[in-house]
């Protein structure tokens, strides 16, 4: 199984998100063809009415943690429904400060 794919079944497990995007970032970074180290996450859950953004994170950190020891970075916007209604879109990710290819 992709790292991709086991993310976002450990997410949609967890979470049964209204909505879930599991993006590979890699090839926008200086990495080997085919490499899973860099993801951007959207993830709209019912879990996360009310929450402040620092606890969102650190229960997607949480359900992944395991997943965290073998990647290299990971986007999060984590969005409760109303927020999710309102902007319909996660930001675009910002170009690499290292080493692009």
């Amino acid at each position: 199984m992709t790292m991709q794919a086991l993310i976002t079944d450990k997410i949609q497990q967890a979470l049964n998100p209204l909505h879930l995007e599991v993006v590979n970032e890699s090839h926008m970074h200086n990495v080997p063809q085919g490499s899973e180290s860099h993801f951007k996450i959207l993830v709209v859950s019912d879990e996360f009415e009310g929450q402040m953004l620092i606890k969102r994170h650190r229960l997607i950190n949480q359900i992944l943690n395991q997943e965290l020891q073998q990647i290299h970075a990971m986007a999060l916007h984590t969005m409760s429904p109303d927020e999710w209604a309102e902007k319909g879109v996660a930001p675009a990710s910002p170009p690499c400060q290292g080493a692009v290819k």
